[in-house]
């Protein structure tokens, strides 16, 4: 698939056929993520892949009562191992490293024929707690991962020119 055709198709799924990703596909997406690149390429980050009913349940109950967390065949956990690194610019390395893998992985899903939705709408606690996931660490995202059961609707967005200046900065 196109790049530009993945990017313009992706959308955020929030209902799941029960049906099993297939092993090749998330392997696929796994090494989509672990290609993409970050800060000083220290690849700070671990994916925990969970597929047990009754953990996606407690994750769906973390994330708020979501219920299709719990409902996709797959979740996976974006951990940053390193919170406190933070870029020259001032902005904390791991918010660009995992944004920069999990876009990966969003779009390797829609090359596989999936669907998945970037959750950040969860208690940091709780999913740590329920994945075992030491306090030093940070969970950046929940994404739920499956076949989508029905199709999304696009998305407006805004024109280029509201959102691109050139030269400088303006309002």
């Amino acid at each position: 698939m196109d790049v530009h055709l993945a990017i313009r198709t992706r959308r955020s799924v929030r209902s799941y056929k029960p049906v099993p990703v297939p092993e090749e596909s998330l392997k696929k997406i796994l090494e989509a993520a672990r290609l993409a690149p970050s800060a000083k390429n220290i690849q700070p980050w671990k994916f925990v892949v969970v597929r047990d009913p009754g953990r996606k349940k407690q994750l769906a109950d973390a994330a708020q009562g979501q219920k299709f967390v719990g409902e996709a065949p797959v979740v996976i956990a974006a951990v940053a191992l390193d919170p406190e690194r933070v870029l020259k610019c001032g902005v904390p390395s791991y918010a660009v490293d995992l944004a920069i893998a999990v876009d990966h992985i969003t779009l390797a899903a829609v090359e596989e024929g999936l669907g998945t939705c970037w959750v950040g709408a969860f208690s940091q606690d709780d999913v740590r707690r329920i994945l075992k996931i030491p306090e030093q660490y940070k969970v950046v995202a929940l994404l739920p991962l499956g076949f989508p059961a029905d199709r999304p609707t696009e998305k407006s967005r805004k024109d280029l020119d509201e959102i691109v200046c050139y030269e400088t900065f303006h309002e």
